[in-house]
């Protein structure tokens, strides 16, 4: 019988679908199974930021924070409606880690990759800069260095929507159930999403199942090729503690950082923990006790204390971290790895990983994958646009700008979510539209009957969730009887 597929590829979470589109660009017949969503495990449960990590560097972790700045700006360049710079604040508490160490460190941070289009670090005073307004009288001095924000769940729509349109298939609801190696491949059983199940063949397996590796693994029978810690990561948000767009990196008195971040126009997102996760990915939340830590990083330093009583919204990502043998959570490495079993069929496992460095993970994947099948191809994704990423050389506003002209009855807010949401893509979902009586039913917060059509027919999107927490947050604008009303709808 002859393999319907080169490659299969278990996850549709960020790594699964970078690795999906890079290889069906390099010419492998690609097939991606998801059994929830996509994005529907940690993927959108990030502290969405495209990050060097700046706290790395204490664990000497210098390739992958070089690696992280680099990826920066190769994916400013091919998602820039969907990533976008953000200045990021760092009050300076004298306890914590001494002024010459921070600066030492910022200047490696701006240096260790070349910066094209972020301006570097700077010391601040905050008893004369406005970024001080928010914080505590007793915090005199600080820091404000550059990094980036992404749509976490989007990026993975987006790397497996341009999958799709280059001849990959992209499988939601369907799980992987077991497989069974061969010398010349797999045959691999799946359930669908009507319950039932279906066989197909490939050449070669990707794991890419992120918290859940390891029952994969199981499931192949082959053996495992390394091992995992689970750590939860908990996020809460909040109504916004301050205006403007910068972000605040926290030092805490556990040496780990929080960040609090602008998010959504009218909140604030503060994250993240370090857990250790028991149990099923898919149980993960945020418990009182992360709550509570998150809510007395912002009291210790803002003017203004919070308590868990104003949280509008949490969630919880689980991080399938290579397991070092590191104890401390926040020492163990944030850097992927890639084990490659050529016993018979190659079975690729992944280990790890950061949405910042999804790419080259992917890359370095293909790479393996090709000369194991004696199919190498060019690297190409780093030049690659996005879909909507190509606004044929304008830059954010100046597209949007030209949206606003061509369709002048969008309101401001919603013409702004929309181009930060498609980017060049929005005349395909507009169409000739000319009033948003013909955009169909408003359900709330902007979202109308053509952009729940577009989510469906172009995005893989299924349920309420999928379009209100994942596809968009627009969730957090609605009130309880518009959310159930998407929910009929769809």
């Amino acid at each position: 019988m002859a393999n319907d597929f080169d490659l299969l590829v278990i996850g549709g979470g960020i790594n699964g679908a970078g690795i999906a589109r890079d290889a069906v660009g390099r010419g492998l017949s690609t097939c991606l199974v998801e059994r929830g969503d996509l994005a529907s495990g940690t993927s959108s449960n990030s502290s969405k930021l495209v990050h060097g990590g700046l706290r790395y560097l204490e664990h000497y972790e210098f390739r992958l924070v070089r690696e992280a700045l680099a990826e920066r700006e190769v994916l400013l360049r091919i998602a820039p409606h969907i990533v976008w710079p953000m200045r990021f604040v760092l009050p300076h508490r004298a306890e914590m880690r001494p002024r010459w160490l921070i600066r030492a460190g910022l200047f490696l941070y701006d240096h260790l990759a070349r910066r094209v289009s972020l301006p570097g670090a700077e010391g601040l005073d905050f008893r004369k800069h406005p970024f001080g307004a928010p914080l505590s009288p007793a915090i005199a001095n600080g820091f404000a260095y550059s990094d980036c924000w992404v749509e976490d769940s989007r990026l993975v729509v987006l790397n497996a929507k341009d999958a799709a349109r280059r001849g990959a298939s992209i499988r939601t609801r369907t799980a992987f159930i077991d497989a069974a190696r061969d010398a010349q491949g797999w045959t691999v059983r799946l359930r669908t999403a009507e319950g039932g199940e279906e066989t197909l063949r490939c050449t070669a397996l990707v794991n890419a199942a992120g918290p859940w590796v390891l029952s994969a693994q199981d499931q192949t029978h082959a053996a495992r090729a390394g091992s995992v810690r689970l750590i939860r990561g908990s996020h809460i948000v909040l109504p916004a503690l301050y205006e403007g767009e910068q972000a605040y990196i926290l030092q805490n008195d556990d040496r780990r950082v929080v960040f609090v971040i602008p998010y959504q126009g009218r909140f604030s997102l503060v994250g993240t923990t370090d857990v250790p996760h028991e149990g099923d990915a898919a149980t993960a939340h945020c418990t009182p006790e992360e709550a509570a830590y998150l809510c007395a990083a912002v009291s210790r330093q803002f003017k203004r204390p919070v308590t868990p009583a104003e949280i509008v919204w949490s969630y919880s990502g689980v991080r399938p971290l290579f397991d070092d043998g590191t104890d401390d959570p926040s020492a163990i490495t944030r850097d992927y790895v890639l084990k490659l079993d050529t016993e018979a069929a190659p079975l690729l496992s992944i280990y790890g990983g950061k949405i910042t460095t999804y790419r080259r993970l992917a890359e370095e994947a293909v790479e393996k994958l090709g000369k194991a099948l004696g199919r190498s191809a060019p690297a190409w994704t780093a030049g690659a646009a996005l879909p909507g990423g190509d606004f044929g050389g304008r830059d954010l506003a100046g597209y949007e700008a030209e949206i606003a002209t061509r369709y002048p009855f969008l309101p401001p807010t919603l013409r702004a979510r929309l181009v930060r949401a498609y980017g060049s893509e929005v005349p395909a979902l507009l169409g000739e539209a000319t009033s948003m009586v013909e955009l169909g039913q408003d359900y709330g917060a902007g979202l109308t009957q053509r952009e729940i059509d577009w989510l469906k027919h172009e995005e893989w999107a299924r349920t309420a969730e999928d379009v209100l927490w994942r596809r968009s947050r627009l969730g957090l604008h609605m009130t309880q009887a518009e959310r159930e009303a998407v929910a009929a709808a769809i």
